[in-house]
Parts: C-alpha cells; structure tokens; sequence
C-alpha cells in the first residue's frame, strides 16, 4: 500500500484512481471494516470513523439509535484535511458509540483482524486500524477516550497515536466521555502518524476545550537519531502475558543499545486507573447519551406517550454494553453515591496525573505495553470486567489528558502483532514522534 507521505505527491487523477481502487477492495474484503462508501471533495482519501461528523454524510456512531441521521455540518478535523490536500473517504467500524475493545459491539457486527482468523481487531476504532493494516486504507482517523485508537493498533500491528487534549478539536465528534476523548491518526508508519497528525491539529473557537495555542509542524522536523531518557514501569509490565512481557524486554534493550537512557520508576497500581476511568466515562456518558431520545434526530420508535417513546427508543437503538455504561453512570451521579464515586474518581484522577508528571521530571518519556495480550478471539472476552481490564495500560493517558503513541515492535508464535506505547508530557508532540521515530528505526518491525 502506498504511503500518506507518498499520496501526498501523486495527481488528483491518480488520487481519484486510488479511491476507487480502495473502495472495490474494502468490497471484497471480509474484514468489515468499512461501513460506508462516501466521499467528500478532492485528494488523498483519508478512512474516517463513524462517529466523526462529515456534511451529507450518515453517521452512525455503530448504533441503531443513529441510522437515518445525516450529518448537517463539518468536523473541524474534516476541514482540517481538506485544506491539508486530503479527503474524508469511506466510514470506519466501530464499537457503538465507542463502547468496547472489540467492535463487537457494534450494530454492523465485528470488525476482523488481518493476521489472525477468528482475531479481533480490538476497539473502539477497530474498523480504522483493521483498513489500513489489511492495505485498504492508506490513513485513517480514530478517536481514542481510553484506548481506543492506541489499543486495535497495536493489535493489528500498526501506529495509532492519541495527542494531547485539547490538540485536536473535538468540535463534530460524537460525544462518549467529553473530558477523555480525542481524535488521532492510524497509520501504517511513524512519518505518516506526524503528517496527519499536522494536518488535523490546532486551535478551534468552536471547542471551548481546544487549546489556544499553536506550535511548529512536527513532520518535517523528525529526528529519530535524538538521545532520551525513557521510563518503564516494572510493575506495569507483570501484569502482561509472558509474549508481551518479553517483547517489551527486548524493545527496552534495543532502545539501549541505540543510545537512550533506560531509567526505572514505579507508579500506582493499574487497578486505579480501570476503577477511576470507569466512573467517570460512563458518568459523562449517561449524560451525553441522554439527547438520544427518539424525538430530535435518529430512531424514533412506536409509542402512545412520550414517556414510552424515551422508553422505547432507547431500548431498541442502544446495544447492550451502551445500557450497561448508561445504567453506572447514572448510578455514581445519583444521589446518595455521587461524593462517594464520582467526586472521589476526580480526586485519584488528579493523583494519576501528579504521578506521570513526577517521572516527567527525570524522563522524557514512559514506555509500557498497550494490551496485556495480543488480539483475543472473537467471543473470548465474554465477561465485560475482561474486556475493561484490556484497557489497563492505556487508560492512565487518557485521564491525564497526555499525548501517547502505539508502535508495533514484535509478533508472537502465532504472528500476531505486539505494540507498545510511548507517552510523553502534555504538548510535547514533538518528542513523541521523535522517540516513535527511533523505536520504530530500532526495532525494524516487518509486517
């Protein structure tokens, strides 16, 4: 498959050429990953998940409650791309309305992983990753409030990078959990992840979250023969399988090996971060969820009443693991249990942050795994606590609101893919990518 770097340079024929191309493909394909064919202007297509809002455009967030609503306005991040030379090409699976690890909860069915039968492409922008891993995308956006770009690129084997809140605008994404989500790139390398991410990052008056400030583009700039010093979490990595925990040792004696600094540091127990991150996602989802009623935009079931119509809608279009979140967040918000769940979840939460930024002051960077496994099957994580602890590694980043970034680094046994994260302090973009660059260069991972 052609690279971004390398799209960006062919003609608007080729490009168009391309697209076609992509979309028989993605037709032929049994990885249900695409769930839309549309298009949007000139340039190099660009795969977008289905909860990003693109003008004439269904999006449906891969939820029944959804289908029927066309979008009647832009993302930033659209935009963003189309002044970038790129395209908004073709809607991404995914989890319903980015619930899950897997896609399998989404209304389209699974998304499947390209190196392995029966594998899950992971979640919730498991249709992104899936596409540009199995050749029938050459970039792709997701959205990531707790994993969610990172985690199904590390289990299809390829970069998905989570920016720092408030880099990207929000303004068009569907809402799960407002202070945790951010839009990001999936890509096949580290350059491509840089360029993307360029083209979709800056300040936005329509996100009162963005932030108000700009900085230098990264891509033209990338040094992967820079020198950092970079943190691992031995506590972290025991609570791996053995594949993982084996791969990430000698990822760390590469690194070495190339000239960085290797330093050893200890934080809480990712427990914390699964319990922390679970009350307030779904809090902020109960009531972001709660304007889908039947009555503004979306499904709208048969009912004698309002009150049966709310009831109706909601019962019909939300999927299982969707009513689940709704059901505790509602909970932890109630009264009586709102100062003992949720109060005290901001509380750790400012602790988890005060904790990466205590090794920022020794560490340029953080390296740990992004999954404890590899790929499940599909079906395998039946129990949802299973699937929650999937995210423990990736969660902590999302809660402090901190850049993060998913290379693929070995295989296992069975070739499936293995990737790790590097993490780096609030707006320092351009370290990241730098240490991404040289991991990628250390570990010469071959697809």
């Amino acid at each position: 498959m052609i690279t971004l770097k390398e799209a960006l340079k062919k003609s608007p024929e080729e490009m168009e050429a391309l697209r076609v191309e992509l979309e028989a493909s993605a037709k032929a394909s049994n990885l249900n990953a695409y769930v839309g064919f549309e298009s949007s202007g000139e340039g190099v297509p660009i795969l977008i998940k289905d909860n990003i809002q693109v003008k004439g455009w269904s999006v449906t967030a891969g939820s029944k409650i959804l289908q029927g609503y066309i979008a009647p306005y832009e993302a930033t991040v659209i935009s963003n791309l189309k002044s970038k030379g790129m395209m908004a090409f073709g809607r991404a699976n995914m989890d319903e309305f980015a619930m899950g690890s897997t896609t399998e909860s989404s209304c389209y069915g699974a998304t499947l992983n390209p190196h392995g039968e029966g594998r899950v492409a992971g979640g919730s922008s498991g249709g992104s990753a899936a596409a540009v891993a199995g050749g029938i995308a050459i970039a792709a956006l997701g959205s990531d409030t707790g994993g969610s770009i990172r985690q199904p690129a590390a289990y299809c084997g390829v970069v998905g990078m989570k920016p720092t809140y408030g880099r990207v605008s929000r303004f068009g994404l569907g809402a799960y959990a407002s202070s945790l989500d951010q839009i990001g790139p999936i890509t096949q390398n580290v350059e491509d992840s840089a360029i993307l991410y360029d083209a979709i990052k800056g300040h936005d008056e329509k996100d009162s979250t963005s932030a108000d400030f700009e900085i230098e583009d990264i891509a033209n700039n990338l040094n992967p023969d820079v020198k950092l010093t970079i943190a691992v979490i031995d506590s972290y990595v025991l609570e791996a399988d053995e594949v993982v925990q084996n791969a990430f040792a000698q990822t760390v004696k590469k690194l070495e090996e190339a000239g960085h600094t290797i330093i050893h540091k200890e934080m809480n127990n990712t427990k914390y971060d699964i319990a922390t991150y679970y009350v307030l996602a779904t809090a902020e989802a109960a009531t972001n969820l709660a304007r889908y009623d039947g009555v503004r935009y979306g499904k709208r079931a048969e009912a004698k009443n309002t009150e049966e119509l709310f009831f109706n809608t909601r019962s019909e279009g939300f999927g299982e693991e969707v009513k689940r979140r709704i059901m505790l967040g509602n909970f932890v918000l109630s009264s009586g249990y709102y100062d003992a769940y949720y109060v005290k979840a901001q509380k750790v939460r400012h602790l988890i942050r005060d904790s990466f930024n205590a090794i920022f002051e020794e560490a340029d960077l953080i390296l740990s795994p992004v999954a404890p496994t590899v790929a499940p099957t599909l079906g395998a994580n039946e129990d949802p606590l299973e699937m929650y602890k999937s995210d423990m590694y990736t969660l902590g980043v999302n809660l402090a609101g901190l850049p993060a970034i998913s290379v693929p680094v070995a295989k296992s046994e069975e070739g499936m893919p293995i990737g790790l994260q590097l993490i780096a302090k609030a707006f320092n973009e351009k370290t990241l990518f730098d240490g991404a660059m040289s991991l990628e260069k250390v570990v010469n991972y071959t697809k």
